[in-house]
């Protein structure tokens, strides 16, 4: 596993070792142990999986104090423009996004900690998207942040007719960066 740091400290790219040969390839996606030492120590309570096909938008999502989530996501088909936003106030990247390609081929994964709001966009005709998260899904401590809002400055890849959005996810807040 080579973690690849972003530009938003705690968030984390992570490139596994894959073996291939002719009949096709092989590599641990989850290490408990290695994760521990490289990474952090976090104990993932639950696991999700999603399937949303070309322009699909989902985010930008979180869940709020005291339930506040860590995730580990991939894309085990496709491929999709993956973003986190820092949401921790007293952080000095506040406001500040990261956004990564996560797709089949590159087999990557990112480590997204607790205390940022969480998106992608489906870049593929089809994309299945897994992720670990570190506390259970609590609806009543769900949070969100519209995912165009002109301060964030997000480039989602997409062109404005091909976005696909919920009705959930169309009235989402907007977010204010403080200056």
């Amino acid at each position: 596993m080579h973690i690849v740091e972003t530009k938003i400290k705690g968030v984390v790219i992570i490139e596994p070792m894959v073996f291939g040969d002719e009949r096709g390839y092989f590599f641990e996606s989850f290490s408990q142990k290695e994760f521990e030492q490289k990474v952090s120590k976090t104990l993932f309570v639950q696991d999700n999986e999603s399937r949303s096909k070309y322009g699909v938008v989902r985010g930008l999502h979180f869940q709020k104090p005291p339930y506040e989530q860590a995730k580990l996501v991939r894309v085990v088909k496709g491929k999709v423009l993956d973003v986190v936003v820092d949401i921790r106030k007293e952080s000095p990247t506040y406001g500040q996004h990261v956004a990564t390609e996560l797709s089949e081929e590159n087999k990557r994964s990112l480590f997204i900690p607790r205390g940022f709001a969480h998106g992608y966009a489906t870049l593929s005709e089809e994309a299945v998207f897994q992720y670990k998260c570190d506390h259970y899904y609590m609806p009543d401590y769900e949070g969100a942040i519209l995912w165009n809002d002109p301060k964030l400055g997000i480039d989602w890849l997409l062109t404005p007719q091909d976005i696909i959005l919920s009705e959930k996810d169309r009235r989402n807040p907007l977010f204010s960066v403080k200056s």
